[in-house]
């Protein structure tokens, strides 16, 4: 596995807060670099059409035109997509990048029906009216054996944070709601258990290759500027030994799920 998530190093030394941003993404890339990679080996030297619903900015995006691929963002965001098109250039792959407006419910007005080898639907599944839909039209757009890398918010990780910051009665309904909210101030509109996640990515036809769980300790402690040297760096490890494990994939504050088209 590469060791640089899509914002660069996390070089020793370094800010920590700075540190602690690109770490909160580097399991996610890692894996999905591994992938993209196991995808290239199939077809030795090609370039893989990669899909990015809601990609936002480009903070994955980029990173992967940086690799080789050409690289389709949908976003309903304008403001969203012109920072994308800054990204990209500043990075050198704009002949790569293409960003179009649009969201993954209306995904076939602007994107290809089975026109790629892999999408990316990355903070997606929160937001949307029917992620199952949201689910099935990201499936639909992938060549047959494409990769689906969906990333969701985990319920556990949500709970365990206010329950532990002193916020007992929002742990509790997060915890009993329906949706994983606690409460009309919280900003994300839904979150999901593993259970959920792989269910609704099986039920979209999709085998399911391997779950993480991602920020699983980072959003939990604070201060890292206070802690001995090479806190960012121990901490990431720590990160990465636990994504894998079935028992902390309950108290993530992501989810990171890697499926293939059947």
């Amino acid at each position: 596995m590469s060791a640089v998530p899509p914002e660069g190093p996390v070089e020793h030394g370094a800010d920590p807060q700075l540190g602690r941003s690109r770490m909160r993404t580097a399991v996610v890339w890692e894996v999905l670099r591994e992938a993209l990679d196991g995808r290239v080996e199939q077809g030795p030297g090609r370039e893989l059409d990669v899909l990015d619903t809601g990609g936002g900015a480009g903070h994955f995006a980029v990173p992967v035109a940086r690799l080789g691929h050409r690289v389709t963002v949908v976003d309903p965001s304008p403001n969203a997509l012109f920072a994308l098109e800054r990204r990209a250039a500043d990075a050198g792959v704009a002949d790569r990048v293409r960003g179009v407006q649009g969201d993954v419910h209306g995904l076939f007005d602007v994107a290809e029906r089975d026109g790629y080898d892999a999408v990316l639907c990355h903070g997606v599944l929160e937001y949307v009216d029917d992620p199952a839909e949201g689910l099935r039209n990201a499936a639909a757009a992938l060549r047959p054996s494409g990769l689906l890398s969906v990333l969701a918010p985990g319920l556990g990780g949500a709970v365990l944070a206010r329950a532990l910051a002193g916020h007992f009665s929002d742990a509790r309904r997060a915890l009993t709601g329906t949706d994983g909210r606690w409460g009309e101030g919280d900003p994300v509109p839904r979150r999901f258990t593993a259970e959920q996640l792989t269910s609704l990515v099986g039920d979209a036809g999709l085998e399911i290759r391997s779950v993480h769980g991602v920020r699983i300790f980072s959003d939990l402690v604070g201060g890292l500027e206070e802690q001995e040297p090479g806190a960012v760096e121990a901490l990431l490890e720590l990160e990465r030994a636990a994504a894998q494990r079935p028992d902390f994939h309950s108290v993530a504050s992501r989810l990171h799920v890697l499926a293939t088209r059947k």
